[in-house]
């Protein structure tokens, strides 16, 4: 059975930065997307950044790009979304989705990333909070 569970969240002043975790178990990482997604009350949950199949690709909302920073570690099955100079407005919920490739060419497979309807599995989400 496949279990996500995320952490790392917390409280951090702006410009400060925190590291999420997503421990994914029951699956190979290689065959599949990892997802982060944030959602704030009232808004649509949407994808921060996600890594894929055997290349390892990612790919960054624009928001976040040059800020976060996305990598996973296969033995341990754990995903990590490294974030530096954090800003107010990336407060919100973070969550971590899991979807199976469906499709595999070579090094890369299918992804529905940043619809967050291609998620197959979600955790249960962490916290963070920007504020002064």
């Amino acid at each position: 059975q496949l279990h996500v569970v995320e952490s790392g969240g917390g409280l951090v002043q702006p410009g400060g930065s925190l590291t999420l975790s997503c421990v994914v178990s029951g699956l190979t990482l290689d065959d599949c997307t990892i997802g982060w997604f944030r959602q704030v009350p009232g808004k649509e949950r949407e994808g921060i950044s996600c890594i894929r199949g055997p290349a390892a690709t990612t790919e960054y909302d624009v928001s976040v790009h040059g800020r976060f920073t996305i990598s996973r570690d296969n033995a341990k099955n754990v995903v990590y979304l490294q974030m530096n100079n954090l800003k107010p407005e990336d407060t919100g919920h973070y969550y971590c989705g899991v979807e199976r490739a469906i499709v595999r060419v070579g090094d890369e497979v299918s992804s529905s990333w940043p619809d967050p309807a291609g998620v197959e599995y979600w955790g249960k989400g962490t916290l963070v909070t920007v504020s002064s």
